[in-house]
């Protein structure tokens, strides 16, 4: 599937929305595990076929015109199953949630909805009873989650965007082993109304795309005030951009958490040499809080939101879970209210040592992961390689920050490796313009 730009090419030169939606719809296989549901064609075509008819006015009014793309399924869509990953939970809501209407009153079509670990519960790709959408550079090797299916299908080609969610990463873990853009926007300025929640205080609606102005484009129209999200926040005008030599932090050499895979730490060299070149100075930061963050997502009383969340079907419901999501949820009772005020407590002082990061420096930049596992590893070992995953991913919604996930290099065999820019809240467009340009300079 081409980007927005190749798109809106081809609809410029004559092409219909409703012969490219027909061509993408025939191209998708019923049985593959990307997909929990998937819109028909005669509705995909219908649809294209309203956009067929607008005038060139009515088109350069929208700016996802003709785009195919695809919702994570904790997302609602109106007529649809919402199942969030479980059989025994799926409903079918009369609305979609806000930013699905956001999308498709700029023009972008729906194809389906993507698999996902159960109730976004995990950073793998491999808790769904529905399959394991597989990771199109080698089968073996996870697609990362929760949002996997979103990343796939936009690695594939399937769809040109597609909207994952991210508590702990999920927007970006699956961008990085799948090569694509994951980008995990600033709390608030998406809605989540109409969306799952896991854990709705650090819930984030996030965006993968073929390339970083892709991503962008599409938060363009996704972000804005939402009086159904009580969480909701607007958007401040564009941060200044960057000077042509700026400072970024990186962990201190130390604080390179690899676990033993020595490809993984030479590709982040090689993109923070990337970096340099395009006129950044590394400083090393102490990422003791960031870390210690991270471990009280799923070890501390922050497990207990998810059991808010959910905790009550699935005491109703005690088949209906995979038993690693029961486990975890299940978990979360043994915290008390004494114990959840405390952990709030606590991350708001590691969110102030954080934040002193960005005093000097507008970005930090981390691998996207330590390392990746194949299917067996983590099938043998569920918990701990899912909590390693998060280890430089956890910590960026509870300090209010936000995200974007890049491909920066590959395994011998293939395989994508990542980096993930990071800035405080409302700062997308800085990030943006640092990989833009290390977009670039790869491409000479």
């Amino acid at each position: 599937m081409n980007d927005l730009r190749r798109l809106a090419e081809a609809y410029s030169g004559g092409a219909n929305p409703s012969d490219v939606l027909a061509e993408t719809v025939d191209a998708l296989e019923d049985d593959d595990p990307v997909w929990i549901t998937r819109v028909p064609k005669r509705e995909v075509v219908a649809w294209a076929r309203t956009l067929d008819r607008c005038t060139r006015a009515e088109r350069e009014a929208m700016p996802l015109f003709g785009v195919p793309f695809a919702v994570k399924d904790n997302i609602d869509v109106a007529g649809m199953p919402t199942t969030a990953g479980c059989p025994a939970f799926a409903y079918v809501p009369e609305r979609s949630a806000t930013v699905v209407e956001r999308l498709e009153s700029a023009g972008a079509i729906l194809i389906g909805k993507t698999n996902l670990d159960q109730f976004a519960t995990g950073l793998v790709g491999t808790r769904s009873p529905y399959g394991i959408p597989r990771n199109p550079f080698d089968a073996r090797y996870i697609p990362g989650g929760s949002s996997s299916g979103s990343a796939v299908a936009v690695a594939r080609g399937l769809v040109s965007f597609a909207l994952g969610t991210d508590t702990a990463g999920s927007g970006r873990v699956p961008a990085g082993f799948t090569g694509t853009v994951g980008l995990k926007p600033t709390f608030g300025i998406v809605s989540a109304a109409g969306v799952v929640p896991a854990c709705r205080s650090l819930d984030c609606v996030s965006i993968f795309a073929r390339s970083v102005d892709d991503a962008e484009a599409v938060l363009d129209v996704a972000a804005a005030p939402d009086p159904l999200d009580a969480f909701s926040r607007g958007r401040p005008v564009r941060d200044e951009p960057l000077a042509e030599r700026f400072p970024f932090a990186v962990p201190a050499r130390e604080q390179r958490i690899f676990c033993g895979d020595a490809e993984a730490g030479r590709s982040f060299e090689a993109a923070l040499s990337r970096l340099e070149a395009l006129g950044g100075t590394p400083v090393s930061v102490d990422m003791s809080p960031c870390f210690a963050a991270a471990e009280m997502l799923y070890n501390g009383a922050f497990v207990a939101e998810r059991t808010a969340a959910f905790g009550d079907f699935a005491r109703s419901h005690p088949d209906a879970l995979l038993e690693v999501t029961r486990t975890i949820v299940e978990g979360g009772r043994r915290f008390s209210a004494v114990d959840a005020f405390r952990a709030q407590y606590r991350i708001r002082e590691l969110r102030e040592r954080a934040l002193a990061i960005f005093a000097e420096t507008p970005i930090l930049v981390v691998p996207t992961t330590p390392t990746i596992y194949t299917i067996d590893q983590v099938m043998a070992e569920p918990y701990a390689l899912n909590a390693t995953l998060g280890t430089y991913t956890n910590f960026v919604n509870f300090f209010d920050l936000c995200a974007l996930a890049v491909p920066s290099g590959r395994y011998a065999g293939g395989v994508p490796i990542g980096i993930t820019l990071i800035a405080p809240a409302f700062a997308e467009a800085s990030l943006a313009q640092v990989a833009r340009r290390m977009t670039a300079l790869a491409l000479r």
